[in-house]
């Protein structure tokens, strides 16, 4: 989910700090007052009925203690904290999360051991988010909800794809290694249709020169022909594949092929479903006005930062990005600056590969400036990246549509 950092003390003497050690089946909850008053750690299913315990047992404690609010507090843990958080804000709870990370140090500091024990992580947790460090919860709605899972679930599907590939090419080398030296690329028709049908060495050679280069040519479409029939054909000949055990490995790839004409075809109907929820994204058009940014990779952008026009400048995109900057210095010593890193890996990846197209176009100049400064290319990137998300932020804000060498001399965003 979307974060955005606030500055403000959240936890002030009429609020009641709430902190959650989510786990799996159990998660562990603690509260406390400004002035030190506890509600010792205790263990609730996470579940909607262990939620209903948790907080009849929170809201009874506040009314004991006579605070106005709650703030809910809690580690950025993936889906297994999502059914809480969602419980909490559709009840109209504040809630924030802070970096696993911090706490892991946090406890190292307290008590000199990384041991992780589940009655000490909410106070830990609590300890943080007195220290000002956390991130405010956004949790997109309606359609910004959509797009983010239909995004995740296409990075799922294209995961899929990938480690079939990978398994085909491993048991593929056991049998008829050099197969994928002469057909380089497994994922074309022609590379599938072959290995459905003629997976042995032995295959290859019983069809034939002649029947295989007509075979080859067919399938192809004429893009290949008699060199590369021949080239597979002396492949086979010639191959040091095992003899045994090599109908099961066959029967396996088989497998592995038939589950990628399914996912291919989920993949068809994400894109279809995806492209139809970005229609409704009244400021979508104006992100696809940008040379490069595609309906899918605009849904990725919206469906990661969520709802843009509730930001208040574009450098809160970049902290969701893990795109701001940082510095390590000490004494006299200037560190350089890094991304941290920390935001939304998926929402960096677009905006990389956004990044790279834009370097060889619209922002071929701003890349230039860059390199002959003395900027690596990966750091340039990343500071396209940057400037990418202003342009994108002012896009919205304004919207307006990008116009390619535009300029004025105030600054978009």
């Amino acid at each position: 989910m979307g974060k955005i950092n606030k500055k403000e003390r959240k936890f002030n003497e009429e609020t009641l700090l709430v902190t959650v050690d989510i786990g799996k089946k159990f998660n562990y909850g603690y509260a406390r007052t400004k002035d030190g008053q506890e509600l010792e750690v205790f263990k609730f299913f996470n579940t909607g009925k262990g939620f209903e315990y948790f907080l009849k047992k929170v809201e009874s404690f506040r009314a004991k203690t006579g605070l106005k609010n709650c703030l809910f507090g809690l580690e950025s843990t993936g889906s297994y904290g999502l059914a809480l958080i969602h419980y909490l804000h559709r009840r109209g709870y504040e809630i924030v999360q802070i970096n696993p990370m911090h706490t892991k140090r946090l406890k190292e500091l307290t008590d000199n051991s990384p041991n992780k024990t589940d009655k000490k992580d909410p106070k830990v947790i609590a300890d943080i988010i007195e220290l000002n460090k956390y991130l405010t919860v956004i949790i997109p709605e309606g359609i910004f909800a959509e797009l983010r899972e239909l995004v995740h679930l296409r990075e799922k599907i294209l995961e899929d794809l990938r480690r079939s590939y990978n398994r085909i090419e491993g048991q593929l080398f056991k049998i008829f290694p050099e197969f994928s030296q002469v057909m380089r690329d497994l994922t074309t028709k022609t590379s599938r249709y072959l290995l459905a049908h003629y997976t042995l060495p032995q295959f290859i050679l019983d069809l034939g020169l002649t029947k295989l280069t007509e075979l080859i040519k067919s399938v192809s479409k004429n893009r290949l022909g008699e060199e590369k029939a021949l080239a597979l054909y002396e492949a086979a000949k010639m191959s040091g594949g095992i003899k045994e055990g090599t109908r099961s490995i066959v029967m396996e790839i088989k497998i592995h092929l038939d589950q990628i004409d399914r996912l291919e075809s989920y993949q068809k109907s994400l894109k279809d479903e995806i492209e139809n929820y970005l229609k409704e994204v009244p400021y979508s058009r104006n992100i696809l006005s940008i040379k490069g940014i595609g309906p899918i990779i605009a849904a990725i952008l919206i469906g990661e930062l969520g709802d843009i026009r509730r930001y208040k400048s574009y450098r809160e995109l970049e902290k969701i990005a893990g795109l701001n900057l940082y510095e390590v210095s000490s004494g006299q010593h200037k560190g350089k600056h890094h991304i941290s890193k920390r935001g939304r890996s998926l929402l960096r990846k677009a905006l990389f590969y956004i990044a790279i197209n834009a370097s060889r176009g619209i922002l071929q100049e701003v890349y230039q400036v860059h390199k002959e400064k003395g900027m690596a290319s990966a750091k340039a990137l990343t500071a396209l990246s940057r400037k990418i998300l202003a342009i994108i932020f002012a896009l919205v804000r304004d919207d307006s549509f990008y116009i390619e060498g535009y300029k004025k001399s105030n600054k978009a965003a």
